[in-house]
């Protein structure tokens, strides 16, 4: 006998129930696991990449892609191990990857530029690793120095239609008080990292093996800290993300840590919301 068409009616709508049902669910849930996560952390950790001979950048890329995590890249166009530079056109798909996957990008000096020394007429001795005048000690102005960042910022946008966050670090870490009120007068607050953080990546590895900086890294980061390591180093004959990275990130995970970009970092969300210097005391 034919069902009804009052009860087919019926089934279908509590179908078409359970169908919308299913759909809310989804859409709502990883909103709220997203919330969930953030309210489960017991803290927060900053990973930070600068570029360099780019061997592990497709290694370090996927593995943040596997733990959803979004971390922070400091760009200067320094030689790779394919002969080419990182802001050439041939790496506008890997910036482009990364922009659409919602990490953060800052500048690290268009030629990997080195402070010098201050000079007492206000100008900086640098000395930048790449470009026409690599190996060269230069004086600069204030402003020739913002130039050098905003050449960052400018091809990065070139290569991916994406601005660049005002954010910046300088080559080796390195500042003195005119390079960083050079810094701050064209808007870009500088980023270093924590004493835990730094992940000795481009020691040597019969010195420091990739084991005894795991376990340091492990034992002594904490809320808060900013890590900073590489897209590869030329002199390590061990490379440290395939060793490191991954363990690295479930050990904190373990521990109750996420992880987060540096838009997110209190020292600097305000002022990066703002497109303002972030005064870091």
């Amino acid at each position: 006998m034919r069902t009804p068409l009052p009860a087919r009616s019926s089934r279908l709508r509590k179908i078409a129930l359970l169908a919308a049902t299913a759909t809310v669910t989804a859409t709502i849930w990883p909103a709220q696991a997203a919330t969930d996560t953030a309210a489960s952390c017991k803290g927060t950790i900053y990973l930070t990449f600068d570029t360099g001979s780019q061997s592990q950048a497709d290694y370090i890329a996927q593995t943040l892609n596997k733990h959803h995590i979004k971390a922070t890249f400091f760009l200067a166009n320094e030689k790779t191990i394919h002969g080419d530079y990182t802001l050439d056109p041939a790496w506008a798909p890997y910036w482009k990857a990364r922009v659409a996957e919602g990490h953060a990008f800052g500048t690290h000096t268009f030629d990997h530029v080195y402070v010098q020394r201050d000079l007492p007429d206000g100008r900086i001795e640098v000395k930048p690793q790449f470009g026409a005048q690599a190996g060269k000690k230069e004086i600069w102005t204030a402003a020739q120095y913002c130039s050098e960042l905003q050449r960052v910022a400018d091809r990065f946008t070139e290569l991916t239609g994406s601005r660049l966050d005002h954010l910046w670090r300088a080559p080796g870490g390195k500042l003195t008080p005119q390079l960083l009120a050079a810094g701050r007068a064209c808007g870009y607050s500088h980023v270093g990292w924590a004493e835990a953080g730094f992940s000795g990546d481009e020691l040597p590895s019969d010195k420091w093996p990739n084991a005894a900086l795991l376990q340091k890294a492990l034992r002594n980061l904490k809320d808060g800290d900013i890590v900073m390591a590489h897209l590869g180093i030329w002199s390590r004959k061990d490379p440290w993300a395939p060793a490191v990275l991954e363990p690295l990130i479930s050990g904190l995970e373990q521990k109750g840590y996420c992880f987060a970009t540096l838009r997110e970092h209190p020292a600097y969300q305000a002022a990066l919301g703002k497109q303002q210097t972030a005064v870091i005391k």
